[in-house]
Formats: C-alpha cells, sequence, structure tokens
C-alpha cells in the first residue's frame, strides 16, 4: 500500500529525484537517478579521507598537461570535477552536472570552451554525452552559451536560477534544464521581509517553480524544470509532480524515514498558450533589474562559488 511507503518512493513514483552532493557513500544510500555537484560541493568533497586518492590523481594529471603552475592548479580542479563525476557515474543511472567555473559567468566564450574541455575529459574516459549536464550560471552571457552548446549537442543546466526572465530565456534557447533554486528564494524574503513562518503551499521559492513549471507546460517547453536548493521537506512535499527535484542527503534521509501520504501537486496537462515574441537582452536585463532578489541571490551565487572555487584551487596548489 502506498501509506506503507516511505515519502522518498512515494516521490519517486511521480517525480525523478536527483542527488544534490558528492559524496559517493550518500548517492549510493539513495539510489537517485541523476546527481548534481558544484564547486561547494566538490570543496566539501576534498576534504574527506575517501577522496584524497583522486586529489592525487587530479594534481598528478595535471603536471602532465602543463609547464606552468596556474595552468596546473586551474587543470587539477577542472580533472577533480570530472573524477568525482566519473565515480558518481558508476552509481546512478543517469546523468551527472558538472559545473562550469563561477568566473567564467559573463563570457560566453570561456564556458562554451570550458565546457568542450569538461566534456572532452568525460568523453575520454568514455562516457558519452547523453550522460553530462554542464552546469553553467543563469546570466544572459551563460545562457548564450548553453543556447550554442544545445545546438551542438551537450546538454546543459542552467543554475542559479531565481526569475521568471531566466526560466523564459533559457527555454526559449532550448536549454535541456534549468536548476531554480527554491531555498535561496525564501532565505531573501524571510531576510527581506523579517517574517520567518512561510507555509509550504506560500513559500515564495515554491511559488516562483510552480509558475516556471506551469509556465512550461502551457507553453510546450520540452526544457526540464528541477527545483534546488531546498530548505526543508514542505517545499519538497509542495512541488511534487515536478519534472525533477534535486535533494540534499539530509532532506533525502527524512524522507526515507516518512512514511506520510504524499500527494502529487504539480501536473503537466495545461491548456496551451499563445506564442508570445522572445525575450531579448534588453528585456532580460531590465526583467531581472526590477527584481532584487534575482539580482542580489544571482549575484550572490557566483561570488559564493567563486570562492569555494578558490579554496579548492589552493588545496590543489598545495598538493603540485
Amino acid at each position: 500500500m502506498t501509506d506503507q511507503l516511505s515519502q522518498l518512493s512515494q516521490l519517486k513514483a511521480m517525480t525523478t529525484v536527483v542527488a544534490d552532493t558528492g559524496d559517493i557513500e550518500a548517492i549510493a544510500k539513495f539510489q537517485p537517478q541523476d546527481a548534481t555537484t558544484n564547486p561547494s560541493l566538490l570543496l566539501k568533497a576534498a576534504s574527506l579521507a575517501n577522496y584524497q586518492q583522486l586529489l592525487a590523481s587530479a594534481v598528478t594529471w595535471a603536471k602532465t598537461q602543463s609547464s606552468s603552475a596556474e595552468q596546473q592548479v586551474t587543470d587539477a580542479a577542472d580533472k577533480f570535477s570530472v573524477l568525482i563525476g566519473l565515480e558518481i557515474l558508476k552509481i546512478v543511472p543517469g546523468r551527472i552536472s558538472t559545473e562550469v567555473d563561477a568566473r567564467l559567468s559573463f563570457d560566453t566564450a570561456a564556458s562554451i570552451a570550458k565546457a568542450y574541455k569538461l566534456i572532452a575529459m568525460y568523453n575520454e574516459a568514455g562516457i558519452s554525452n547523453d550522460r553530462i549536464l554542464i552546469k553553467i550560471a543563469s546570466t544572459w552571457e551563460g545562457i548564450k552559451a548553453a543556447e550554442q552548446l544545445e545546438a551542438e549537442g551537450i546538454n546543459c543546466n542552467l543554475t542559479l536560477l531565481f526569475n521568471f526572465a531566466q526560466a523564459q530565456a533559457c527555454a526559449e534557447a532550448n536549454i535541456y534544464l534549468i536548476s531554480p533554486f527554491v531555498g535561496r528564494i525564501l532565505d531573501w524574503y524571510k531576510k527581506d521581509t523579517g517574517r520567518s513562518d512561510y507555509s509550504a503551499s506560500e513559500d515564495p521559492g515554491v511559488v516562483s517553480v510552480t509558475s516556471i513549471y506551469n509556465y512550461y507546460k502551457a507553453k510546450g517547453h520540452k526544457t526540464v524544470v528541477m527545483g534546488a536548493s531546498f530548505r526543508n521537506i514542505g517545499e519538497i512535499l509542495e512541488l511534487a509532480g515536478c519534472d525533477r527535484l534535486t535533494i540534499s542527503p539530509n532532506l533525502m534521509d527524512e524522507l526515507a524515514n516518512s512514511t506520510a501520504t504524499l500527494s502529487q501537486k504539480l501536473f503537466s496537462d495545461h491548456a496551451a498558450v499563445a506564442n508570445e515574441p522572445a525575450l531579448n537582452e534588453v528585456q532580460f536585463r531590465w526583467q531581472m533589474n526590477q527584481d532584487a532578489m534575482a539580482t542580489e541571490k544571482l549575484a550572490e551565487g557566483i561570488r559564493n562559488f567563486t570562492i569555494d572555487q578558490v579554496k579548492l584551487e589552493q588545496q590543489l596548489k598545495a598538493m603540485l
């Protein structure tokens, strides 16, 4: 009976569950379809004992690629992210998301070049493109980079997405998947309003993802909506039925330990709506400018991922 299944099992029946972690043991425990990583998760992984061999392998490889110490650090960081991805791909049946350096978020050409490099590393290890998502921040430049990559058969995951304009631009660029951030939206509104008691159904992050999901289905957009950055299981339960949800191990554990009945909240059968002109760069930037939350959280996210990327590079530099 359904009420005897864990909430995690019930959720998996209506939504593709993705692990939001670089912890291979946690991924093996919860058996998600896919997994996502980012610089913060990689930095955390680099501190664990069972990842030291991967760090050492990345450094050894980097030394064979260049005589420049600076380039070796960059190469080692890229290699480490791919090595972790390769380990995760031994466990998940689906895809791994590997992130482009956040410092390239406003450079379309450099983001494309980094994506080519990461894809080549995976391909050299025998992994085909259909098991990889290149993760890029949802800046205008990032969306344009992803649009070109998608046209070349390299699927992308557009992250740090907080705003409807970002979602619209991604769909119109035929992006494979977006990661709208639920919890970080809630964080901003709690701080801005001083209010701490949002119910799951009125959670601003939940409301944002729901509106994006419903819009995509009504427009017939193929871009996958993957809710991310959850603060509590209430947010997750309120988005049951979303295409995908990427969930941290602690929240998956909470879902796995509950047998309460879970009801589907999002459905894909929405009436078609009329076409409208595609969003151009001016309109995109204006809509972002008018949304203080999205502007601030996108910038903060890029800064914080960069901080953790630099910390990881410093750790690798000390090993060279």
